[in-house]
C-alpha cells in the first residue's frame, strides 16, 4: 500500500516493520515526531528520556537484553549523548541499535548549524543518509540488518527537509526478530582501558568490512546521464535538489552510506567525467574524501558551507537552467515575521519584571529564548542546553553582579539539575528561574518528568521541582504566578538581594494547551486610553494601536491581565 508520508512518520514506520521493541529519544526538532509516531504503536516501547545521553545509554542497555533498540535527537542532542556514542562503538550490540540524529541546515529552530557526519567518522560507526521519505522507511528497516551483523550501532542522519517533507511511501509489515539471548561477555561490555585496548582492532576491522559493503551495496548507486562534461556526486536532501535542477542530463552518484564511503566507486565514477562536482550542504565532507583519494573536485568553492542548497542554486552555480527553465521560488519576498512568544505566554510576565530589574539575565534553550527578542530584550546569552544554570556559577565567581539565570522545567530535567548541584556545593550566589510552564514548550508539547504524564499521555512518575531544589540546598525557593506583575516584581528585587543563592519557580501552563481554560478577551474603553502605548511594552501579539487607540485582537486574547496591570488609567475591562 502507498501513502504520503512525512519523512519522521516513514522512519518510525520504517523502524516498526524492522522490530523495533525499545525506543528512547529526548525531542528535538526536527526529529522530534519519529519517536511520537512510534508512540502510536503498541508493539513498542517508547518513551521521552531526561536528556539524549539517558536515551542512548537506555536503547544500549534494550540492545543488550536482546530486543531491536532506538534513540533519536537532533544534531545538538548527539553532542549530548556522545559519550556513550564513542564508546558503544567499541562494545558493539546484541540485537540491533539504530540512532537517529536530524541536522538543521539553515538553523530553522536551532543555534548552530553542526554537521553530524563529523561524528560518524570520528567514533567509526556506520552512517545512512535517507534522501525521501521512501528511502527513510527503507534505511531504518535496514540499518538494523546491518547492526547485527557488523555488531555496531548504525546512525540514520535526517535533516530538517527530508524530515518534514511528504513523499509517497510503500509500506510492508512488521518482522519482528526473535530475541536474542543476554550473554555474560565482560571482555565485550566492560570497558576499562585492558578491555577497551583489545576492542579497538576490532573496530578497525569492522570499519574495513564495512568499507567493502559500501562498494557493493545498492545503497549507493549511479544515475547514468547524457553528458559527462560533468559529474556529481552527492546525497540527501541535495540528491532532490541536484534531480530538479538537473534533471538526467548529468550522471550523479548518490551517496546512501555515507560512512564509510566507496572509494572504489568513487574513484571508478570520477574516471568517468571529466569535472567533478560534490553537491552537499553545510560541511565539506564528501569533498574532503574525494580530495583525499587525490581526485580533483570542486564543491565548497561553488556552494559554501553556509545554510541550505536549493535546486536554483545549484543551476546557477552550474552555469545551467532548470529543466523548466522557471525559477523554483528562492526569490520570492515573503513579509517579515519576527519571532515572538505567543498571546497570554506565560513568560511574558516574568520577563518584563526582569528587564525593569536591569539584571542581567543568562537564558537557556526553549520558547523562552525568546525573551531576548524586541521589545523585552531580557535576556542576554543563550548557548545550549542548560548553560545559563552553569554560566551564572561562573559569572557570578568572577564578580558578576546583580545576575540571573532563566531555564525551563524540561530543560532543567536535560541538563539544568547538575548546574545547581554546581551552585549549591561551590556556594556562588545569583537567581536561578525555573520557567515552569507544564510542558515541554518550542517541541510541540512533549511531557517531561515533571509533569506527571509519558509520551502516551498516561500517569507516570512526577518529579517535585520544590523538594527537588531544597533537597539539594537551597533554602530559599519560592514560587510566584507570572501572570502577576508585582508578585513577579517583589520576588525578584527581594532574591537578588539576599545573600544566598535561590530559586524562583515561574508557574503557570503554556497557554496553547489544549486542557488551559482562558478568561474572556480583554477589550479597551477608548474614552479612558490616553494612547500612552505602555501596554505595548509587553511585545504581546494581541496588542496593536488602531487609530491611535490601544486595540485588543479578540481572537488572539486571552485575558491573561498582564496588559491590564500595566495601564494607570484603567483603559482595559474584560469582555464576555
Amino acid at each position: 500500500m502507498k501513502k504520503l508520508m512525512q519523512g519522521n512518520t516513514a522512519a518510525a514506520r520504517g523502524l516498526y516493520e524492522a522490530g523495533c521493541c525499545v525506543a528512547s529519544s529526548y525531542p528535538g526538532t526536527p526529529s522530534t515526531e519519529i519517536t511520537e509516531e512510534l508512540a502510536k504503536y503498541d508493539d513498542i516501547y517508547s518513551e521521552w528520556a531526561p536528556n539524549e545521553k539517558v536515551a542512548m545509554e537506555a536503547a544500549f542497555g534494550a540492545s543488550l537484553a536482546g530486543k531491536r533498540s532506538f534513540c533519536g535527537m537532533k544534531h545538538v542532542g548527539l553532542n549530548v549523548a556522545a559519550d556513550p556514542l564513542f564508546t558503544v562503538s567499541y562494545t558493539g550490540i546484541n540485537a540491533g541499535m539504530v540512532i537517529c540524529v536530524a541536522d538543521d541546515a539553515g538553523m530553522h529552530s536551532s543555534q548552530n548549524e553542526q554537521d553530524s557526519r563529523h561524528y560518524a567518522r570520528a567514533a567509526k560507526l556506520p552512517m545512512l543518509e535517507p534522501s525521501d521519505s521512501q528511502e527513510a522507511l527503507e534505511f531504518f528497516r535496514r540499518a538494523y540488518d546491518l547492526s547485527e551483523e557488523y555488531d555496531s550501532p548504525v546512525i540514520v542522519k535526517m535533516c530538517t527537509r527530508i524530515a518534514h517533507s511528504q513523499s509517497l511511501v510503500e509500506t510492508g509489515e512488521r518482522h519482528e526478530a526473535p530475541a536474542k539471548p543476554y550473554v555474560k561477555d565482560i571482555a565485550k561490555y566492560v570497558m576499562m582501558p585492558g578491555n577497551a585496548i583489545r576492542r579497538h582492532p576490532i573496530v578497525e576491522e569492522r570499519m574495513r568490512r564495512l568499507q567493502a559493503f559500501a562498494e557493493s551495496s545498492d545503497l549507493n548507486r549511479i544515475d547514468e546521464g547524457t553528458d559527462h562534461s560533468a559529474g556529481i556526486i552527492t546525497s540527501s536532501t541535495c540528491y532532490q535538489y541536484v534531480k530538479e535542477a538537473c534533471g538526467d542530463k548529468y550522471p550523479v552518484l548518490k551517496l546512501g552510506m555515507i560512512w564509510p564511503m566507496p572509494d572504489g566507486k568513487i574513484r571508478e565514477f570520477s574516471r568517468n567525467v571529466e569535472r567533478l562536482v560534490i553537491v552537499e550542504e553545510l560541511d565539506g565532507f564528501i569533498e574532503e574524501h574525494c580530495l583525499m583519494l587525490g581526485l580533483k573536485c570542486e564543491g565548497k568553492s561553488l556552494f559554501g558551507c553556509l545554510g541550505e542548497l536549493s535546486p536554483n542554486i545549484i543551476a546557477s552555480k552550474l552555469g545551467m537552467n532548470t529543466p523548466s527553465g522557471v525559477k523554483l521560488g528562492d526569490d520570492v519576498k515573503l513579509p517579515a515575521r519576527p519571532p515572538m512568544m505567543c498571546a497570554g505566554c506565560p513568560h511574558r510576565g516574568i520577563f518584563y519584571a526582569l528587564s525593569k530589574s536591569g539584571c542581567t539575565v543568562l537564558g537557556d534553550i526553549g520558547c523562552y529564548t525568546l525573551g531576548a527578542v524586541a521589545p523585552l530584550s531580557a535576556m542576554e546569552m543563550t548557548l545550549c542546553m542548560g548553560a545559563s544554570v552553569s554560566a551564572l556559577h561562573g559569572f557570578t565567581k568572577a564578580g558578576g553582579k546583580n545576575a540571573v539565570a532563566v531555564i525551563g522545567d524540561s530543560t532543567f530535567m536535560h541538563s539544568g539539575m547538575t548546574g545547581l548541584a554546581n551552585i549549591a556545593y561551590n556556594q556562588s550566589s545569583g537567581v536561578v528561574i525555573i520557567l515552569d510552564n507544564s510542558i515541554t514548550g518550542m517541541t510541540g508539547h512533549q511531557q517531561n518528568p515533571t509533569t506527571g504524564l509519558n509520551i502516551k499521555g498516561d500517569p507516570a512518575g512526577k518529579i517535585d521541582l520544590e523538594s527537588l531544589c531544597r533537597a539539594m540546598g537551597f533554602e530559599r525557593v519560592r514560587v510566584v504566578d507570572p501572570y502577576n506583575l508585582k508578585e513577579c516584581e517583589d520576588a525578584l528585587r527581594e532574591e537578588l538581594a539576599a545573600a544566598e543563592p535561590s530559586v524562583i519557580i515561574s508557574r503557570r501552563p503554556c497557554a496553547l494547551l489544549k486542557y488551559v481554560k482562558h478568561k474572556p478577551p480583554l477589550k479597551v474603553d477608548r474614552e479612558k486610553c490616553k494612547s500612552c502605548k505602555s501596554c505595548m511594552r509587553i511585545g504581546c501579539p494581541a496588542l496593536s494601536m488602531k487609530d491611535g487607540k490601544a486595540y485588543v485582537d479578540a481572537t488572539l486574547c486571552v485575558g491573561c491581565g498582564v496588559c491590564e496591570q500595566l495601564c494607570k488609567f484603567g483603559a482595559f475591562r474584560r469582555g464576555e
